[in-house]
């Protein structure tokens, strides 16, 4: 054997060493994806073409709780059409507001940069937030807002805000939006410190004539990644709204989601094999949002 081979042979060896290597730090990640996020998926497909009460053995039923959700269930067309806006609404909303807001914080200074994050960041670890919105929202003239409308005098009486289903849907958008500076806000922010410095000293020089150039030619294309998980992020939260604080159900269904749907047929009806397939569904429509995000970003960073 000649000395490169042997020595290719080795560089070999030492990959595939670090490799092991790697994959055995991975190794309790990896188990923990695969038994709490990879299993609970391929159980709710399997689930779905079943009637599953908890109690029986599943029966096999074909096809037949795809057929009641898109052709017999009114309810599930509703929380669907209400998902979809919703998704729509705050997914986009959010995403951008959390992009621009960690934007601006990055051109703070170090210790106003952590407390604004820290302030930013206070919603999505708000436990108690449904309790600061009731008050916020409450129907009474009391209420936050009513009271502070009543005194402008721009409403006579107070307002149902979390009751009429004429303004359910925007509170409850209002909630999420305000709920979405979560973990992809922070990513946003540790993507834009780590941006490389040269690229907008050479752009500079380059003749870019202003900041808005600067974001799309230079911050963009480096930050590729964190825009990619912040979108993931904020599909994944846009598609699981539950807004529990118009009630659940809430008035003629006007905030009824899918994630609402799901949890009415699994832990109170306890119709397994038919709430499987909502989620089935809604995982589907998480797939296609995330190509079509993945797609928009590709072009934008690239």
């Amino acid at each position: 054997m000649s000395a490169t081979t042997k020595k290719a042979s080795s560089l070999k060896k030492q990959a595939r060493q670090s490799y092991l290597i790697h994959y055995i730090m991975m190794s309790p990640f990896l188990l923990a994806f695969l038994l709490f996020t990879i299993l609970p998926i391929l159980a709710s497909i399997v689930l779905s073409f079943t009637n599953f009460n908890m109690v029986q053995i599943p029966s096999f039923v074909g096809i037949d709780n795809y057929v009641r959700l898109l052709f017999e269930d009114d309810v599930y067309m509703i929380s669907l059409k209400n998902t979809l806006i919703m998704a729509l609404v705050v997914g986009p909303v959010g995403y951008i507001l959390s992009f621009v807001v960690a934007w601006l914080i990055n051109e703070l200074g170090y210790r106003l940069r952590v407390m604004y994050t820290f302030f930013m960041y206070t919603p999505a670890l708000c436990g108690g937030a449904a309790t600061i919105w009731s008050y916020i929202f409450s129907a009474d003239s009391k209420g936050f807002l009513n009271d502070f409308l009543l005194k402008l005098g721009l409403i006579n009486d107070p307002i149902q805000w979390l009751t009429s289903s004429q303004y359910t849907m925007t509170v409850a958008m209002v909630v999420a939006i305000w709920g979405s500076f979560g973990t992809g806000f922070l990513s946003f922010v540790s993507g834009l410190q780590s941006l490389d410095r040269t690229y907008f000293e050479a752009a500079a020089i380059d003749g870019l004539r202003n900041r808005w150039q600067e974001l799309y030619y230079v911050t963009f294309p480096q930050m590729k990644e964190f825009l990619l998980f912040g979108a993931v992020q904020s599909i994944s939260s846009a598609f699981s709204i539950a807004p529990t604080i118009t009630g659940n159900p809430s008035t003629n269904y006007s905030t009824h989601t899918l994630v609402l749907h799901i949890q009415d047929h699994a832990n109170i009806r306890y119709e397994m094999g038919y709430a499987s397939a909502a989620a089935v569904v809604l995982f589907l429509l998480m797939l296609v949002a995330w190509r079509l995000t993945n797609k928009l970003l590709s072009k934008i960073s690239a």
